[in-house]
């Protein structure tokens, strides 16, 4: 894919985005399709790179933990303090990333 093809898909990524209680994307989490990703990285290059199928960068950033199944853990964490993430669906994925 061209770099103006991958900016025009990053843009349209942008405008898919939201923010979403934690609490919404509970049944997400619940079927193992919600993947969190971590507040170093940028949740639209995320989403960019898997919409690509860049199979390497995405195995990198899951191997090194950036990238993964939400924990139960964080699940009950988010739960607990009604938090609201960003959110954007890559069937069949749902990334979620924590504010900055």
């Amino acid at each position: 894919m061209s770099t103006v093809d991958t900016s025009d898909l990053k843009t349209e990524l942008n405008l898919e985005t939201a923010r979403i209680s934690w609490r919404e994307l509970e049944r997400f989490f619940a079927n193992g399709s919600a993947l969190a990703v971590s507040p170093g990285l940028d949740l639209l290059d995320v989403a960019t790179a898997m919409a690509q199928d860049r199979a390497q960068e995405v195995n990198d950033w899951l191997e090194s933990g950036q990238l993964g199944p939400v924990s139960d853990d964080q699940a009950l964490s988010w739960h607990q303090d009604d938090t609201e993430l960003w959110a954007l669906v890559i069937k069949p994925w749902v990334l979620v990333q924590e504010s900055r």
